[in-house]
């Protein structure tokens, strides 16, 4: 027996109510809110159903070495090894960011290695996704394409191929007939997910889900898909730029918070295994505006290189814009340079920019937005060898940053001999790199300017 029962749900956050309103309670969005069709059934449990029994935890067998190489040595360091066999991971992005010529490798280096692979491709035509896959030298005996959105049709194939890995592009297309819905909706994305979900643990059959984002970047769907999974990447970059951030968001099987820098080619994705030569190889010596900021992700230290434009604005409200950054944070900065340093910005327009075309939200950077910003109002100039780090906090002060050796031997490695960082950060370093680079300690932003803009005196 079944039960149909009606829900609103939003279409960008997912939030569910009983009742329609104009605007979405969570998000805040307005008209976001569509009706769904639940199909609730009922059951009855008696206690006998399910096998499972309580096992000791010493008794369980360990899945170390259960992992499949994908001939990618970053992404392979992304997955903390390698791909777990059973796993069910979702990748997200912006449309065109090259989630589907990724997994179109994966899928090409898993097949050369014997294991079949079915490449669902819902969202076009299995010739048009064969010029892609030709396109980028995809092309082996072991990969299969499937152009089906029907997830009992889906089913049938998938019983009777058996493949090793499963690639669904994408969630938001598939949809089964007995729910009332369209595809992309809550309840079918839930659904279909579930569905991916019995089959990835109960065959062993690891299944990657492609999945659509929102305008605010945020994945698409109910948070119970990112909770279902086993591993979420988040796929970043400017289209107009070819190089690629591939965040690890969620990982059940390793690290999170870990990333991988690939560039877009015309064979497709490549490796960058020096990202921070591959972001400062066009950067300009003694460029006015210019700062550069030993960065981390994960446990990857990467130089990159901020730059900020000062000029004098033609209307009363002065421009406010950033790219790659915080824009609360980007304005909270602008604010201690004028309330504590005493610059006067009210009649120009600032822009920052983080090069690359990467997004870095980490506070560390503070102190080189200041530094690039500071350096094009004073039309002065930072060294060519400095690299900066520093946390800044409303008062001016410059607060201590995590893992302050690692971003000292990247900006080592790259030739910097010195750096400005806190005071407080100097007694945790050793003396074999006190050797290598000069450090300057600094308590506060004021002291920092005064050192290396001399024209900011005046």
């Amino acid at each position: 027996m079944s039960k149909e029962k009606i829900i609103w749900s939003c279409r960008e956050c997912g939030h569910e109510q009983p009742k329609w309103t104009g605007s979405c309670p969570s998000c805040q969005k307005w008209d976001t809110l569509a009706e769904e069709q639940v199909i609730q059934e009922k059951r009855r449990f008696d206690g006998k159903e399910g096998t499972a029994r309580p096992v000791r935890i010493c008794d369980v067998e360990s899945l170390q070495g259960q992992r499949v190489q994908t001939g990618m040595g970053e992404l392979d360091r992304l997955f903390g090894g390698g791909i777990v066999t059973g796993s069910l991971i979702l990748v997200g992005g912006e449309p065109g960011v090259g989630k589907s010529t990724l997994l179109l490798q994966i899928a090409h280096s898993l097949a050369t290695q014997g294991l079949v692979v079915l490449y669902i491709c819902g969202e076009e035509s299995a010739e048009q996704t064969s010029l892609r896959a030709r396109r980028i030298g995809v092309d082996h005996q072991n990969l299969y394409l499937l152009s089906e959105t029907l997830f009992s049709n889906l089913r049938a194939q998938i019983d009777q191929l058996n493949p090793d890995l499963l690639i669904v592009d994408s969630i938001h297309i598939v949809y089964k007939s007995e729910i009332p819905s369209s595809p992309g909706s809550i309840v079918q994305v839930r659904e279909i997910a579930t569905e991916f979900m019995h089959i990835a643990k109960g065959r062993g059959i690891t299944t990657f889900l492609i999945g659509h984002v929102t305008k605010t970047g945020d994945l698409a769907g109910p948070k119970l898909l990112e909770h279902l999974v086993d591993t979420v990447l988040d796929f970043e970059g400017d289209r107009q730029h070819g190089y690629r951030l591939l965040r690890m968001i969620k990982n059940r099987f390793g690290p999170t918070d870990e990333i991988a820098i690939l560039q877009m080619k015309e064979s497709g994705l490549a490796e960058v295994p020096n990202p921070s030569l591959a972001f400062l190889e066009e950067r300009q010596r003694d460029l006015i505006g210019s700062a550069i900021v030993p960065g981390v992700e994960g446990a990857r230290a990467f130089l990159l290189e901020i730059q900020g434009l000062v000029t004098r604005t033609a209307f009363s409200t002065p421009s406010r814009k950033s790219t790659g950054l915080d824009q609360n944070r980007f304005s909270l900065l602008l604010a201690v340079l004028e309330k504590r340093l005493g610059f006067s910005l009210m009649h120009f327009d600032v822009f920052v920019a983080l090069t690359g075309g990467l997004k870095i939200l980490e506070p560390a950077i503070d102190l080189g937005i200041l530094l690039a910003i500071a350096s094009s109002f004073t039309n002065h100039p930072l060294p060519s060898g400095l690299a900066i780090l520093g946390e800044v906090g409303l008062g001016g002060e410059v607060r201590a940053v995590p893992r302050v050796e690692v971003r000292l031997k990247e900006a080592i490695h790259m030739g910097f001999t010195k750096c400005i960082l806190p005071k407080r950060n100097l007694k945790t370093i050793s003396n074999s790199l006190r050797e290598k680079i000069e450090l300057i300690g600094v308590d506060l932003v004021d002291q920092a300017i005064q050192t290396f803009l001399p024209a900011a005196k005046n």
